[in-house]
Parts: structure tokens; C-alpha cells; sequence
């Protein structure tokens, strides 16, 4: 016999696994029907799919092709300092994962899963043992700062300079110079060009947005004008125009003879672009601040500057933080468009293997699927890290 003190737990088939498949795959014989014959064709496809991955795809267009998927045409000779580049930033990821934690958590990890990962590739011993020591700098990095909030600071600044860096290695600063001979821009491409075309054009693209969408609230008719009238004018031009505009305009625009790179103009066209679109998502988190906040920040003493540095930018940017992110994502995938202005970044460059290599061309399926995983694993980071950020409050008010 039970005793009222006793506690009463309902039926296995009625929660977890047992109960949500229960209640939402064999409810009734038509559900169940239906979930038998939908886990069958499914079924069907996996194998269909796993066996044309293992069995009948030909996946030596990608191992063949690896490096110039990688770096284009950048000289082997100056391979290392691409290397150079990835390690310091790998090592400012793993500082921040131990001043932080969290986001970069994820970040730390997914880097030097993507280092190790690289291994099952046929690369050069030189390569393998930059991915180890990629991995040693991540958990070192780790180590060396986890539980020092002090260095949060000095890692922020770093992070802001690494940018500066990671071009003047890639870049070089002359033609003569024993170390860092000049490596043009237009021998980049591949991967390398998909993500300076990209990371640059966050960089830039984000501040002036951020400005744009100041600028049209701003009390002063000729500034709120231009911005608006920029604004609207960009937002309603496509970028593969804006791109052969900076192709083939700008150069008219200074004089005709300018030493400007196509990828160069290419970044120019994509920060206009993408500026755009910054300064309309930053424009509806200022609109959702109530102005009672502004108020209160004047009664304070707090001047204009203050107060939208302070008081409001935080809070509108952290309300558009979904926006915002799904533009720098946009962003990352907009630089494939870049080919068309004769830039050979990721996607251009696989169709530049796949058509002009006739050994390689039954085999274009294969090449576009890596490169669309690529995209993806890429995108799909950044929304999470999107996800992450508005979850940890970032921005928000703090109730005391």
C-alpha cells in the first residue's frame, strides 16, 4: 500500500526518449505509417549517399589542387609567412579563450579541430607540423592566460592590431626587402583571398556603417542628407554592379592611371556595399532605445559624444546582433562574387581547376560540394557565435 510521502513517478513510456517519440512519431497508425515509410526512403538515401562518397566519388581533384585552393598563386617561397599569420592569430584566439571563456571557447576549439582536420589531406610534412604547433599555441595561449582578467585589456588591443599585422606579413613592404619582399594582392586567391576579401570587409565595413547610421540621425541637414542619400543609392544597386563599377569606374574617377589592384577595387566595392546595410541594422537599434535613457544620461552632465558611446551604441548594437551578424555572413559568401570581376577567390578559383583541366572536369560534383561544406562550416560558426554573444548579455542594462 502507498503512502501519500511516497513519490509517484509516471510511466517510462511517457517522458524522455520513449515518451517524445511516442507522442510525436507513433501517436496514431497513420503516424506511424508514415514515420516507417519516411525512416525507410531516408534510410535509403544515407546509404545511397555514403556509398557514393566512399565508392564512386573521386575526391583527388580537391587533394591534387589543395594548395591553390588554399593560396591561388601566392609563391611557395613565401608560404611561410601565411603560416605566420594563422599562428598569431590561433595564439590571440587561445588568449582569449582563458581571459574569456565562453564564445571563444567555441572558436579555440573549432580552430584546432580545423588545424588537425587538414592532416587527413596529403600536405607536406612542413604543413603538418605547423598545424601541431597551431594546436600547441591554442591550449598554450589557454594556459598561459586563463584566470587573468587583468590581460583582458592588453588581448583586446592585440586583436585590434592583428588585422595591421596580418596584412603588412601577407602583404610585404617591398619588392627589395630581404625579408618581406612585396607579394601583390592579385597573385592572392583561393581561401586566402575569400578571407581577406571577408575579414577586411568587416573590419572597415562595420565602423562606417555604425557612422552612416549616426550621420542619419544627426541634427545637421548636409550630413543627415549625404547619409541618407548614400544609404538608399547603395542599398538599391546590386553589388556585382558596384563591384564593376570599382573595376572599371574608380580608375576613371583617379585619373585614369591608378596603381590600385582589382582586389583592392574589389574590397573598396564591398565595403560600400556592405556599409549599407550596416548602417540600416544599426539604425533600428538606435531607433529602439527609449529616449527617456538619453534624457537621463543629459541630467547627468553627460555630453552628446558620451552619451551615444556610452549609453546608447551598446544597447542598439546588442538589440541587432542577429543583423548584424547575418550581414557579416552575407558578407563572407557576397566575396564569391568577386570572380566575376576576374578575382579568383574560393569558388573562382574551383571553377578555374574544374574547366581548365580536362582530367578534372567529370569531377566539378565532388569540388563544389567541399567548397559549399566550407561555406557552411564557416557560416554556421558565426551564427552560433552570434547566438552566443546575445545570450551573455552583451550590451544589455544591468539592474543593480
Amino acid at each position: 500500500m502507498t503512502t501519500l510521502s511516497e513519490e509517484l513517478h509516471p510511466p517510462r513510456s511517457e517522458v524522455g526518449l520513449i515518451g517524445w517519440l511516442r507522442a510525436n512519431l507513433f501517436s496514431s497508425i497513420g503516424n506511424t505509417l508514415l514515420t516507417v515509410v519516411s525512416g525507410a526512403l531516408l534510410g535509403l538515401a544515407v546509404i545511397g549517399v555514403i556509398d557514393w562518397i566512399v565508392n564512386r566519388a573521386q575526391w583527388s581533384v580537391i587533394a591534387d589542387n589543395l594548395r591553390v585552393l588554399m593560396l591561388g598563386i601566392y609563391p611557395i617561397s613565401q608560404t611561410w609567412r601565411v603560416w605566420a599569420t594563422i599562428l598569431i592569430g590561433v595564439s590571440l584566439i587561445g588568449l582569449g579563450w582563458g581571459v574569456w571563456g565562453g564564445i571563444l571557447r567555441s572558436l579555440a576549439l573549432g580552430s584546432a579541430a580545423a588545424a588537425l582536420l587538414l592532416n587527413l589531406f596529403p600536405v607536406t610534412n612542413e604543413t603538418r607540423l605547423y598545424t601541431f604547433i597551431a594546436v600547441g599555441l591554442i591550449v598554450g595561449g589557454y594556459r598561459l592566460a586563463r584566470g587573468r582578467a587583468a590581460w583582458r585589456r592588453p588581448v583586446i588591443v592585440l586583436g585590434f592590431l592583428f588585422p595591421i599585422v596580418a596584412v603588412l606579413l601577407l602583404r610585404g613592404l617591398d619588392e627589395r626587402h630581404p625579408v618581406l619582399p612585396l607579394v601583390r594582392y592579385d597573385v592572392w586567391g583561393g581561401l586566402l583571398l575569400t578571407f581577406s576579401l571577408a575579414l577586411l570587409g568587416i573590419v572597415i565595413s562595420f565602423p562606417v556603417g555604425v557612422l552612416l547610421a549616426l550621420g542619419r540621425r544627426s541634427s545637421l541637414p548636409v550630413v543627415r542628407g549625404f547619409c541618407i542619400a548614400y544609404i538608399e543609392l547603395i542599398r538599391g544597386v546590386p553589388l556585382v554592379t558596384i563591384l564593376f563599377m570599382a573595376q572599371v569606374v574608380l580608375p576613371l574617377f583617379l585619373g585614369g592611371e591608378t596603381t590600385l589592384e582589382r582586389s583592392t577595387r574589389a574590397l573598396i566595392g564591398v565595403v560600400l556595399f556592405s556599409a549599407a546595410y550596416h548602417a540600416e541594422n544599426v539604425r533600428g537599434g538606435l531607433q529602439s532605445i527609449p529616449p527617456g535613457q538619453i534624457e537621463a544620461a543629459r541630467a547627468l552632465g553627460m555630453n552628446g559624444l558620451l552619451t551615444t558611446a556610452l549609453i546608447v551604441l551598446p544597447q542598439a548594437l546588442r538589440a541587432v546582433i542577429p543583423a548584424i551578424v547575418g550581414q557579416f555572413i552575407s558578407l563572407f559568401k557576397d566575396t564569391s562574387l568577386v570572380a566575376v570581376v576576374g578575382l579568383f577567390e574560393l569558388v573562382g578559383i574551383v571553377d578555374r581547376i574544374v574547366s581548365g583541366q580536362a582530367i578534372y572536369r567529370p569531377y566539378q560534383r565532388e569540388a563544389y560540394i567541399v567548397i559549399a561544406i566550407v561555406y557552411f562550416v564557416i557560416s554556421y560558426a558565426m551564427s552560433d557565435v552570434s547566438r552566443r554573444l546575445e545570450q551573455s548579455g552583451a550590451g544589455s542594462i544591468r539592474h543593480l
